[in-house]
């Protein structure tokens, strides 16, 4: 029944084997006469007892399987990001971000019940989908468990090697330059279950293009990422658990063709550089790892664990070329350490109460040393050579958070799960908030599902990105800002209004719609202001989002599909903080002024389809294809006469079309894949520079081929 109650449903449909849960076959004590099915019992009750202490009651959830990952273009060769950009409401920006209900970041990942705390990376993705067995994303009225990220809850549950000794080696590449070579393997032993993957990636097309080419200048990346996982079953009724990554990711940052600077600034007489000739890069670097235990022994359920994550992010200029293009260069070096430790539990009280609880605990040290490059100046004009400002600062930040929540059958078809959590966020600014949760689920039948929810919602700003920039240090130089305030960022307030329905008339098809409207109170953005590629949060006084979204899918014989559509509206008014950013003319219209969020977008869609047919035993050909539509994210808005609305215009829509093909070879066990993306083409802008806090532009992808061959070897 608990089941049957979640609102959410997978949007890929896959008919994936399992392993039976034998009821008839009590698990064992422990010990060296557990039985290889006594373990296998034994960890996949532990795996449902470990779900049950997070259920996604009363919000929103779409689910991906790692069969459905395959199924799409690009397989799990793909970045993480592009798969999630197949769930409703899921937005494409640049520098391979992604927005959710057109929130800026406000994302929180989980693997396997733990936060993972977010890091600095703003090209890279941390996690590669060969690590995914299950990925959900919560969304909506989430429960009183879920906070400090509230836009979507990013709850990864891990491959973990408990079925078979056995793995894969692959190889993929094709457009752009693309090699990536990649193995995974995983496999149990005596009580000891293991999984481990690891990749490398090269292409040229690290960063988005910045000018629609298909090879863009100067756009190369490497990047390697690895993953371990490894649990160890106790007894009966305990489980230890440890999972681990590391990423590293070098990117250059590409180059438009043909420019010159404007001859504003010189250096040693020089005033000319071809833009083909800049050489700017970026390395981001991220390694967590989390040790758990899980106790289940009803009516009690816990899980405890302890985490770690390290990232740093280096920008190194072109100190010369922007010079002379943006009169400064900054070489920029941040790193951030979280340690941390969390506890939730869920005890059944009785039939109809299931009570929810749980603490977390996050320490953060961050560090920033940059170096900028100026000229002095006055009233505007150069007066002498560049010379270089050195700042080093560091700061702490400590988050405390506690829950307690009730979900309550009301009748057998009407549950209300309510509850309340505390945050309290200490860093360069100190603040707390009780917020309470209630929603309301009701299911007359297997066929519907119809919920209701609202949530009190407390997010800090993301710490690792705040500045202490030293604006002082900055006056009489080409890098003084126009405005000197710079108030720290606040933590967002809001209230979160959320209805929607889930269908299933029959066993092959479902649909379902979600609306949601929030207000909110420093309204939490980021943005990129100057030449490094690092995010910088400030607050809307006020903020306003609104919007519904449609989904369906469909699975039956060999036939899966889906899609999805979403319309959006995000408004803030009022820059309370990081104003220094902004131009004045700016900052004054927004002061009296709601404007569109600059990552607003307002219709945004995705679909896929794939069929599979098997040829004897085991073999078996897909042949499958995936769209994503946008209508444009906002643009600056030139009036007649002259003056400018910010984000007052949009980009034009534009829709991506992907192809793949896939077969799997019994005999040698061999897959073979072949992957078309942006078929038709379509040369589209994703940024075109203009926004507030948009820094350059960005095209989608140009039409590209790839090929893999993947070995799978063992049980």
């Amino acid at each position: 029944m608990r089941a049957s109650l979640l609102s959410g449903i997978a949007f890929l449909a896959l008919a994936v084997p399992s392993i039976a849960h034998a009821e008839d076959s009590p698990p064992t004590d422990s010990g060296a006469s557990a039985t290889p099915k006594d373990i296998v019992v034994t960890a996949q009750k532990l795996d449902e007892a470990r779900a049950h202490i997070q259920p996604s009651l009363g919000a929103t959830s779409y689910g991906v399987t790692s069969a459905a990952i395959k199924d799409l273009p690009g397989g799990d060769n793909q970045q993480f990001n592009q798969i999630l950009l197949q769930l409703p409401g899921v937005v494409q920006d640049g520098f391979g971000q992604f927005h959710v209900r057109d929130d800026h970041n406000g994302l929180q990942y989980r693997i396997n019940g733990t936060v993972l705390p977010e890091g600095l990376a703003v090209f890279g993705q941390t996690l590669s989908p060969r690590l995914v067995n299950k990925v959900d994303l919560l969304t909506g009225a989430l429960p009183a468990q879920y906070g400090l990220r509230s836009a979507g809850i990013i709850d990864i549950t891990t491959k973990s090697g408990m079925f078979n000794n056995g793995g894969t080696v692959s190889i993929y590449g094709g457009s752009h330059d693309t090699i990536e070579p990649s193995f995974t393997y995983g496999g149990s032993s005596g009580q000891t279950n293991y999984f481990v993957s690891g990749d490398y990636r090269h292409d040229a097309l690290g960063i988005e293009s910045v000018d629609g080419r298909s090879n863009p200048i100067h756009d190369d990346t490497d990047q390697y990422q690895a993953f371990a996982y490894v649990d160890h079953i106790i007894g009966e009724h305990d489980r230890v658990s440890f999972v681990g990554g590391y990423s590293n990711q070098w990117f250059q940052i590409p180059n438009p063709g043909g420019l010159q600077p404007d001859g504003t600034w010189t250096i040693g007489g020089q005033s000319t550089y071809p833009s083909e000739k800049l050489n700017e890069r970026q390395l981001e670097r991220t390694g967590f790892g989390q040790l758990s235990w899980l106790h289940d022994d009803e009516p009690l359920t816990v899980q405890a664990s302890v985490f770690a994550r390290y990232s740093s992010l280096a920008y190194r200029p072109d100190v010369t070329g922007e010079l002379l293009y943006n009169g400064q260069a900054q070489a920029a070096f941040k790193q951030d350490l979280a340690l941390g430790g969390q506890v939730d539990g869920v005890y059944h009280l009785g039939s109809a109460h299931t009570l929810r609880g749980g603490l977390l605990l996050i320490h953060d040290h961050s560090t920033s040393d940059t170096t900028t490059h100026v000229f002095p100046v006055d009233d505007g004009a150069q007066t002498g050579e560049p010379f270089a400002i050195i700042d080093k600062s560091g700061a702490n930040a400590t988050t405390v958070s506690a829950y307690l929540q009730d979900e309550w059958k009301l009748t057998p078809t009407l549950t209300l799960n309510y509850g309340a959590r505390y945050d309290r966020f200490a860093g360069y600014r100190t603040e707390d908030q009780i917020s309470p949760r209630a929603n309301l689920v009701w299911q007359p039948d297997s066929s519907l599902t119809v919920h209701a929810g609202y949530a009190r919602y407390f997010v800090p700003p993301p710490f690792e990105l705040v500045g202490s920039a030293s604006i002082d240090e900055l006056t009489g130089t080409s890098a003084e800002p126009a405005i000197t305030q710079n108030s720290t960022p606040y933590a967002e307030r809001q209230h979160y209004f959320d209805v929607g329905f889930q269908a299933k008339p029959s066993s092959s098809f479902t649909y379902g719609v979600d609306a949601y409207y929030r207000i909110s109170e420093n309204l939490i953005d980021e943005g990129q202001f100057g030449a490094p590629i690092i995010l910088t949060p400030f607050n809307y006084a006020r903020g306003r989002i609104g919007g519904v979204e449609a989904n369906m899918a469909y699975s039956h014989g060999g036939w899966n599909a889906y899609a999805n559509f979403a319309a959006a509206k995000a408004k803030g008014r009022g820059i309370v903080s990081s104003q220094f950013s902004f131009d004045p003319d700016e900052l004054a219209y927004i002061a009296n002024h709601y404007i569109y969020l600059d990552h607003d977008q307002t219709y945004t869609g995705s679909a896929g389809v794939t069929y599979t047919w098997k040829h004897g035993a085991l073999a078996q050909t897909s042949l499958g294809g995936s769209m994503m539509y946008g209508s444009g994210l906002r643009t600056g808005l030139e009036l007649p006469d002259g003056s400018q609305v910010p984000n007052g215009a949009h980009l034009d829509g534009y829709a991506q079309f992907n192809l793949s093909a896939s077969h799997h070879f019994a005999g040698p066990n061999l897959d073979v894949r072949f992957d078309v993306i942006n078929v038709l083409d379509h040369v589209y802008e994703i940024r075109d520079g203009g926004g507030v806090g948009v820094g350059a532009p960005q095209y989608g992808p140009r039409r590209g081929f790839f090929v893999g061959v993947t070995k799978t070897f063992g049980a």
